[in-house]
């Protein structure tokens, strides 16, 4: 049996130029964060021939061609696993919640799949692996940052070049900062979930008529990884309204009545800045509050459910491996 445990993500800034159809002719980066919160996929071996795989639901198949669950069945084909298993998924919160949980099941199936078959796989590979199922093979509309971060942990500047290559960096803070601007941050759930592919399709469709906003969006990231270097945390938490104000001109459905209203009481009752993590339209809203207004917004928000966190220095890790 096989336990690999990936996280999930909050993306700080720059999401939307992680778009190959974006950063392969303009460049892109992003400041994104692994978070305490999980994927766990578990995989053992079968007595007999079927794959067996549950998550939502349970599937039992005679080929993995006849597998559902897609991101599953491509990592199993990618990893040439045919039969004779039993598989696991299971998260710390709901898929389509905004926290780039697609892209962590990916890289968690991928790593616990490799693990499984007694092969090593670098980090790098295994989130490009990972962006290869989603991306090319299931033609998701996304971008490349979640598998990425999900793979390697951290607080990370990402990169991504017009050669499609891609270069990170540690944000280099010192634990004191670090711990200051999670305190500050506050996730809270919309109570809705969403589906993301269309939100995200009308983006990447318009990226040629958003050219000014995402170059935008770039500058402000660059911005961002300064203050936090410099340890200037409020100016993160305006530099999050200015960007979030440019991330919603960028697909009609990022925002929607109910989240500005909820992002507009926040700001009345002191968050200086925020945005709803993910795609939009749905899912997290992530609150910049300085600690003396932190209480006033939580008290204003109460009716909705608060995701406790901290940052996450590692990537996806096997965390239990006895081979057959």
């Amino acid at each position: 049996m096989i336990i690999v445990q990936t996280p999930l993500r909050i993306s700080l800034f720059g999401g939307g130029t992680d778009f190959p159809d974006y950063f392969r002719a303009e460049g892109g980066i992003v400041l994104s964060s692994a978070i305490d919160k999980y994927i766990y996929v578990i995989i053992k071996e079968r007595f007999d021939d079927q794959i067996r795989v549950s998550y939502t639901v349970t599937e039992i198949v005679n080929h993995v061609d006849d597998l559902h669950h897609e991101i599953v069945r491509e990592a199993l084909k990618l990893t040439g696993i045919k039969k004779s298993v039993e598989i696991v998924t299971m998260g710390d919160v709901p898929a389509g919640t905004g926290l780039g949980s697609s892209g962590t099941v990916t890289v968690g199936a991928l790593h616990a799949f490799h693990t499984y078959c007694d092969q090593t796989i670098s980090t790098e590979k295994l989130a490009r692996e990972a962006c290869e199922i989603e991306v090319d093979i299931l033609n998701k509309p996304i971008g490349y940052q979640d598998q990425f971060i999900a793979s390697y942990g951290g607080l990370r500047f990402f990169e991504f070049n017009q050669d499609g290559s891609v270069s990170h960096q540690t944000v280099e803070m010192d634990p004191e900062i670090s711990t200051q601007l999670s305190d500050r941050l506050m996730l809270l759930y919309s109570g809705t979930t969403r589906n993301s592919e269309t939100i995200l399709t009308e983006q990447k469709n318009n990226i040629h008529n958003n050219l000014t906003a995402l170059s935008k969006l770039k500058e402000i990231t660059s911005e961002a990884r300064i203050a936090l270097t410099e340890g200037r945390l409020d100016a993160i938490g305006c530099l999050l309204h200015e960007s979030w104000e440019l991330k919603k001109s960028l697909a009609a459905g990022i925002n929607n009545g109910q989240l500005g209203e909820i992002y507009q009481i926040a700001r009345k009752a002191g968050a200086l800045g925020g945005k709803v993590t993910g795609a939009g339209g749905g899912g997290f809203l992530m609150l910049y509050c300085p600690l003396d207004k932190k209480e006033k917004v939580r008290s204003a928000l109460s009716h909705l459910k608060e995701l406790p966190f901290r940052f996450e220095p590692d990537g996806s890790r096997v965390i239990y491996n006895l081979i057959r």
